[in-house]
């Protein structure tokens, strides 16, 4: 008898858990919008690498640049605005002129570095 009681209060919890339109549409959550900013930059001459980035946003709407050495020799700058009206909106633009060697030297590489950490007693 308890094994009954029990399944039928299972059966109509699991009943009332569920929506009664399944295809109702449900409500939608939003956050407010939360105005952030950042930058980052890396220039490391032993690797040739250059690069970087800055991004501002009033919450609504971002504004950015982004840059890049090339490896043709010049660099490019792509300034954007995004938001929910117009979309993403970029200008790329690039700086120098792109040399092409008749020859091409050795490739670079990096000898791998090894860590041996050394025991410390106490």
């Amino acid at each position: 008898m308890f094994s009954r009681v029990a399944l039928l209060l299972l059966v109509a919890g699991v009943t009332l858990a569920f929506p009664s339109d399944l295809y109702a549409p449900q409500p939608v959550y939003k956050e407010e919008p939360i105005p952030y900013n950042f930058a980052y930059g890396v220039k490391d001459e032993y690797a040739g690498t250059d690069f970087g980035h800055n991004e501002d946003s009033d919450g609504k709407a971002v504004k950015g640049s982004y840059t890049v050495q090339l490896p043709d020799g010049r660099k490019q700058t792509v300034n954007y605005v995004a938001d929910h009206y117009n979309g993403y909106q970029a200008e790329v633009t690039y700086y120098g002129e792109a040399q092409y060697p008749h020859e091409y030297g050795p490739p670079i590489t990096f000898k791998p570095q090894s860590y041996h950490p050394q025991p410390t007693y106490h």
